[in-house]
């Protein structure tokens, strides 16, 4: 059974333009919509298809789908006939995607979080064994923590880090660490696989990490997943000196971070631009 994807509007287009205007307009709309029909399936529709799933009488499909033919847009494939996507699309989506700087269309999120909190916020991706910052704002304050995008950093005792490896099978866990014992940068910092383990499986069930004090001494971080259909693709934290992290503020934090999570993993063009860069990272060592 195709999917129902109707391209006609229930709402009324606006009465003040012009006729000729509203004719346009939804033609235009129809035309985009039936698009969006056919990249929903793998196979191509057939006009019978196309018109029970749209509710549009298949004269009115004629003439709409002629027009994107001709523009390549679209291609007839038979008799029947049937249509699928055609090479135009591909152009769009490359323009779509070659547009989308994870850095610049995340700031929208992080800017108004690193307002809110007057900490530095941070948006992380794991890159082999270490963490990534594909994103960062910092507060307007003279005494805050310093980063920028592209700036890496151990996995094992940072927020974002901690965060991204928590939700790793135990068997790939090796492959996003340095060979045991880890390197100490305080007298906080973990340094055994038992230890950072056992601290993950209780990131995991809580549902955020903290950096108290573990990569460098002053310094405190919570961070917690953006999730991407079932897949945790990326971590947002906030990161600033450590007597501003006590049980409220962090309390604060968390619900903070919450919310841009949310919204970065709810904005598509975030979520398209950290696909992307997903996909360009470096695969895991091997932990052999």
């Amino acid at each position: 059974m195709r999917p129902v994807a109707r391209t006609t509007r229930r709402t009324s287009v606006d009465d003040d333009r012009p006729a000729s205007a509203n004719y346009h307009a939804n033609a235009l709309a129809r035309g985009l919509a039936l698009m969006e029909l056919l990249s929903t399936g793998s196979e191509p529709f057939t006009l019978v298809e196309i018109s029970e799933s749209t509710g549009l009488p298949k004269s009115t499909l004629v003439r709409l789908l002629a027009v994107l033919a001709e523009m390549e847009y679209i291609v007839r494939v038979d008799e029947r006939p049937s249509y699928r996507l055609g090479h135009k699309v591909l152009r769009l989506s490359n323009a779509y995607m070659s547009s989308l700087d994870l850095s610049v269309v995340a700031d929208r999120y992080l800017a108004p979080l690193a307002d809110r909190t007057g900490q530095t916020a941070n948006l992380g991706m794991l890159d082999g064994d270490q963490v990534i910052h594909v994103g960062v704002h910092e507060p307007d304050r003279p005494i805050r923590f310093h980063a920028s995008p592209g700036v890496r950093d151990h996995t094992y005792c940072t927020g974002l880090g901690k965060l991204l490896l928590s939700r790793l099978p135990a068997e790939r866990l090796a492959e996003h660490l340095p060979p045991a014992p880890f390197t100490r940068f305080t007298d906080d910092t973990v340094t055994t696989m038992d230890e950072l383990t056992r601290e993950l499986r209780l990131i995991e069930r809580r549902g955020y990490a903290f950096d108290d004090n573990e990569r460098s001494v002053g310094l405190r971080c919570v961070a917690v997943p953006v999730e991407l259909d079932g897949e945790v693709l990326a971590a947002v934290s906030v990161s600033g000196p450590s007597g501003e992290f006590g049980q409220d503020r962090q309390q604060f934090y968390l619900e903070r971070l919450m919310e841009t999570a949310a919204e970065l993993a709810g904005d598509p063009d975030t979520a398209a631009a950290m696909r992307i860069v997903h996909s360009s990272l470096r695969p895991a060592r091997s932990a052999g």
